[in-house]
Parts: C-alpha cells; sequence; structure tokens
C-alpha cells in the first residue's frame, strides 16, 4: 500500500521571509510582487518568529484612528506569534488536519533544529487530490482488497470517479467491511467513500449467554 505523502514532498523550498525588523511597506511589497497572502518571520538563524498575513496588515492599519494602540511599523508588531509549524517527515493528511484545526492558511517546515526549510499552503497539501482515479481504484482493488481478501475477482466491485470510491459486492466477514472502508479512506487523493459492501457471516453478532436464573 502507497503510504502518505509527507509534508516535505509537497512543501514549497523557495520561500519568501522577513525579519523581525523589517518595514511594513517591504513586507506589503513583497507579498504583492510575489502574489502570496502570507509570509513567515525569521530570525538570523533562520528560527521562525512568527507567521505574516495580509490579514495581520489590515489589522495593524486598523488602530491609526483613535486612541487605538499605535501603528504597527515592522514585521515582529505585525506578526502571529507563536508560530505553528511542521516537520518535513509528517503526513499531508496530518499536516492538513493541524491547519483546519488551527485556522491557519501556511505552515512553515522546519528542521530537527527548528529552521525554516520550506512552507506549506492550503494549495500544496491539495495537490495530493490530483491523483488519477485509475490509480486509486487499482490500489484499493489489489492491495486493500486483493491482497487480504479470499475472494473471486468479481466478488467486489470499486470504482473511482473525482476521488470518490464505491465499493459493492460481498465480503466474508462483517468485521472487514469497516475495515476496509476505512483503509480505503486513508488512501491518498481519496475524496470519499460510498459503502455498498454486504458480509457473507456475521462474525460481529454476540453469542447468546446463559440464561440468568433468579429467586423471583
Amino acid at each position: 500500500m502507497v503510504a502518505p505523502r509527507t509534508v516535505g514532498e509537497v512543501m514549497t523550498r523557495d520561500v519568501v521571509q522577513v525579519g523581525p525588523t523589517t518595514p511594513f511597506k517591504e513586507v506589503v511589497r513583497l507579498l504583492d510582487h510575489h502574489r502570496i497572502s502570507g509570509l513567515p518571520v525569521v530570525d538570523t538563524d533562520d528560527k521562525v518568529l512568527g507567521v505574516l498575513s495580509g490579514s495581520d496588515l489590515v489589522r495593524a492599519q486598523a488602530y491609526r484612528e483613535g486612541s487605538a494602540p499605535p501603528l504597527a511599523v515592522n514585521a515582529q508588531d505585525m506578526m502571529s506569534s507563536p508560530a505553528i509549524t511542521v516537520h518535513p517527515e509528517q503526513s499531508v493528511p496530518d499536516a492538513a488536519r493541524l491547519m483546519e484545526r488551527r485556522g491557519v492558511q501556511r505552515l512553515p517546515v522546519v528542521d530537527e533544529a527548528d529552521r525554516l526549510i520550506g512552507i506549506a499552503t492550503r494549495r500544496d497539501l491539495l495537490r495530493v487530490f490530483l491523483r488519477a482515479d485509475e490509480d486509486i481504484r487499482r490500489e484499493v482493488a489489489e492491495e486493500i482488497i486483493g491482497a487480504t481478501e479470499a475472494l473471486p475477482s468479481d466478488a467486489v466491485l470499486v470504482s473511482v470517479s473525482d476521488g470518490v470510491i464505491t465499493l459493492e459486492g460481498r465480503v466474508e466477514l462483517r468485521s472487514r467491511v469497516p475495515e476496509i472502508v476505512y483503509a480505503a479512506w486513508r488512501l491518498e487523493g481519496v475524496v470519499g467513500v460510498v459503502n455498498g459492501l454486504g458480509f457473507r457471516v456475521d462474525d460481529c453478532a454476540e453469542p447468546a449467554g446463559p440464561a440468568r436464573v433468579g429467586s423471583g
């Protein structure tokens, strides 16, 4: 079975970054020039101090009027800190879950010394869904079902359309149905699984216990 791709395989290695004293206007210029919505802020050792996004810049500008705090003038005054980072060996699904849970659009990728080596954006992580439907179908049929089930080749029909797997047919044991569905769902590039599997033997049914004898 193909292992999930890692962050290191999909991350952007050529990272646009700034230092903590980079002026406000220079940050804006870099975002506009490179057509990006955010970037990491690093120190002289390339360790990530925080992350700056367009939202951070807009928020800083909102404080220009009245008695609000003074306008931020450089990157360290505007950045979100501490930064939420990942390591290159982490899986793409794990990084996607972290991104969703923390509500961020990008994750700086750091090495074992916490130095910046890349950045993973939502767009980078979504590349796994470009995997061909036929590749997914073949992996399900051959490596999830074919390698674990002693069944005729036509016992289970696997079809894939736009990343959605449909399973139809019958396996031997009821307990294998959720295992197969979960394994298929975990594959790289899978959007969803439609389960139409039946089973021949219900090995999940609890055996009848001894009759209770009471005194009335």
